[in-house]
């Protein structure tokens, strides 16, 4: 069964920076709506966690997505940084969670491979696809950008479900 009109926010999850993108697919086409990064970088670890939660609770308030797409946790180069950033996806899929909304987890990987058509593409080639997919006027930031490329994972990848 086809879904109607839905939107989605994808998160790009950091403990300093979290990237957010929401798209909309009406009539089977995808539609920008929103992008940006909620900043973090000031604060202590608790400091920055709330700010990420209540950023991403507000903008789930703001644009009402019915799903929310997120980044899985990847092998960081050190223990410190894996710890911060499943800390950060943490909250961001607790803010998505007390807003009702079902959660699906993408690895890097497979992002890559349904923007670009390859899971070893660089950022650059990812915002560059981003924005040709999206048919944005400029490319945006990098982190807004790989969450667009969650979220338009999360369509690819619901829609080869669906058939």
């Amino acid at each position: 069964m086809e879904r109607a009109n839905y939107r989605i926010i994808g998160i790009d999850p950091g403990s300093r920076l979290t990237g957010y993108g929401v798209i909309e697919v009406a009539d089977r086409k995808v539609h920008y709506v929103a992008s940006g990064c909620i900043n973090a970088q000031q604060g202590e670890l608790p400091e920055r966690l709330g700010i990420i939660y209540r950023g991403i609770t507000q903008i789930i308030q703001d644009f009402s997505p019915s799903e929310f797409a997120i980044e899985s946790i990847f092998m960081a180069k050190n223990a410190s940084s894996a710890l911060k950033l499943g800390q950060a996806r943490g909250v961001a899929i607790a803010a998505g969670v007390a807003k009702d909304l079902p959660v699906f987890e993408y690895a890097a990987r497979e992002v890559k491979k349904a923007t670009v058509g390859t899971g070893r593409a660089n950022k650059e080639q990812v915002a560059h696809m981003v924005r040709v997919l999206l048919k944005l006027p400029g490319i945006p930031q990098a982190d807004a950008a790989d969450a667009l490329a969650i979220a338009l994972c999360h369509v690819n990848t619901a829609s080869i479900s669906e058939t």
